[in-house]
């Protein structure tokens, strides 16, 4: 999926909300645990309950690879259901990959050509040939971590280096590598009032925001601060909704949530 089409997709759909999959199965409705496959069973209802109200689902994938290979399948079958009926839908692998060149590229490889996901998220914290594999897919976004909404984004990432913080350089030095458009990039909820600062560095990049919501993120300070004339932001929100009931009615009430803050977006989109 290019940028243009996916503006299109926010545009048309009045939203710009990513829903993250992360299923634990200690968290699901019991009554799912019977079927064949619990995940997907789960997964299968979040998103026909959601699709109409997100532009992008967001599996982190810890949570299927903790299940072994029966989780990855799990993936699997998620993201082969999403590209099958809603190829609209921007479809984003929370992987958090990073390595030496051959690595990254057999990462890509992974999600890119195997899943075929639309994007993946990178840690950039080995460099540029680290980070260029996935880039080197022209048709895919890498989304690279930023500055992310854990308490530990302290311990490195907003430390000044040589007069500037790193997350700020981390920033910079991105745009040099080859194929820098198809970037996005991570930044917290919870640290909106950076924002301003890092428009200044990538005017026009979406950003991907996780925080909304569960980790008590402000939508509004969030588009306040970085949301663009092609609107720039996907905002993520994962337990807030997928969790927001463990009856039989999960789905439903999962839909409810989404549609608060779809109709909070459509009306900071007027």
């Amino acid at each position: 999926m290019t940028t243009q089409q996916l503006v299109s997709e926010i545009r048309k759909k009045k939203s710009f909300l990513c829903i993250g999959l992360d299923v634990d199965l200690d968290k699901i409705p019991a009554h799912l645990l019977q079927k064949e496959d619990p995940i997907f069973a789960f997964n299968k209802a979040i998103i026909d309950a959601t699709h109409h109200l997100c532009v992008a689902y967001k599996p982190n994938t810890a949570f299927y690879e903790a299940y072994g290979i029966k989780g990855w399948k799990s993936l699997e079958k998620t993201i082969n259901y999403l590209n099958e009926k809603h190829p609209e839908i921007f479809t984003i692998a929370d992987a958090k990959r990073g390595d030496i060149g051959n690595t990254s590229t057999m990462y890509a490889k992974a999600f890119f050509e195997d899943l075929a996901f639309d994007s993946v998220t990178v840690a950039p914290y080995m460099g540029k040939d680290s980070v260029e594999p996935f880039l080197a897919f022209e048709d895919k976004h890498t989304i690279i971590l930023a500055l992310t909404s854990n308490e530990g984004a302290f311990d490195f990432q907003t430390k000044n280096v040589d007069g500037k913080e790193l997350y700020k350089q981390v920033i910079e030095i991105s745009k040099s590598w080859k194929n820098s458009q198809n970037l996005m990039y991570v930044v917290g909820a919870t640290k909106a009032e950076y924002l301003a600062d890092i428009r200044k560095i990538i005017p026009e990049s979406f950003l991907l925001v996780p925080g909304v919501g569960a980790q008590g993120g402000s939508l509004e300070e969030v588009c306040k601060y970085g949301m663009t004339d092609t609107i720039g932001l996907l905002i993520n929100s994962s337990r807030g909704i997928i969790y927001a009931s463990n009856e039989n009615d999960f789905a439903e009430a999962a839909a409810a949530k989404a549609t608060e803050l779809q109709q909070q977006m459509e009306t900071i989109l007027k």
